[in-house]
């Protein structure tokens, strides 16, 4: 499913290399507001398509590599079926998550486009599943347990998202993502003893 995915993301940057500029119009996540001369319209399909969306290279291969190395040893533990809801309840508590402070910050009608929720999901999915397993950062090459790196990411993103300093980047996608990803894996965990995560 990972593999998949990754392959998914790069089919559809190839589309957008291509020039399909339509697909940033039909596809990224617009705010809640009627479609004017200066921005299209939300569509619900919006708050999963977004996903698939990245402004450049360098955005797609950071995003990928964090999905594979963070992913791959996730799916081998839940499955290829509960990797993709995993996936898609990150992404789409991303987009709400989005859409609601776009709406209580009211500023300029950008969308939001990138994996990044998804991936934030399956980072605090490893962290749940993993959370003494060593992460390195890449920069700079500190290790650290997994738990105090899905951890620190969190509390970074919460900073960036209030105090605005990084315009540009959906840090509050990130933080529902990862939101979504608990939720989620608290509820398999709760569930059943022939239901719940191995």
């Amino acid at each position: 499913m990972i593999l998949f995915l990754i392959a998914l993301n790069v089919v559809v940057f190839v589309l957008e290399a291509a020039g399909q500029t339509s697909l940033i119009d039909r596809f990224a996540l617009w705010p809640l507001r009627s479609a004017g001369a200066d921005a299209p319209s939300f569509h619900i399909w919006q708050l999963l398509t977004y996903s698939a969306l990245h402004a450049n290279l360098a955005h797609l291969a950071f995003n990928m590599f964090g999905l594979f190395m963070f992913g791959s040893e996730v799916e081998r533990v839940i499955g290829a079926r509960r990797m993709l809801k995993l996936y898609t309840a990150s992404v789409a508590c991303g987009g709400i998550a989005q859409l609601l402070m776009a709406l209580m910050l009211a500023g300029n009608a950008y969308p939001a486009i990138g994996a990044s929720a998804g991936v934030f999901g399956v980072l605090v999915a490893y962290a749940l599943l993993f959370p003494r397993r060593r992460v390195v950062l890449l920069f700079p090459p500190i290790p650290m347990p997994a738990w105090l790196f899905a951890t620190s990411y969190a509390l970074l993103e919460l900073l960036l998202g209030l105090s605005r300093e990084a315009p540009g980047v959906a840090h509050f996608a990130h933080l529902g993502g990862m939101a979504g990803a608990v939720v989620l894996v608290g509820y398999w965990s709760h569930k059943p003893h022939r239901d719940a995560i191995d």
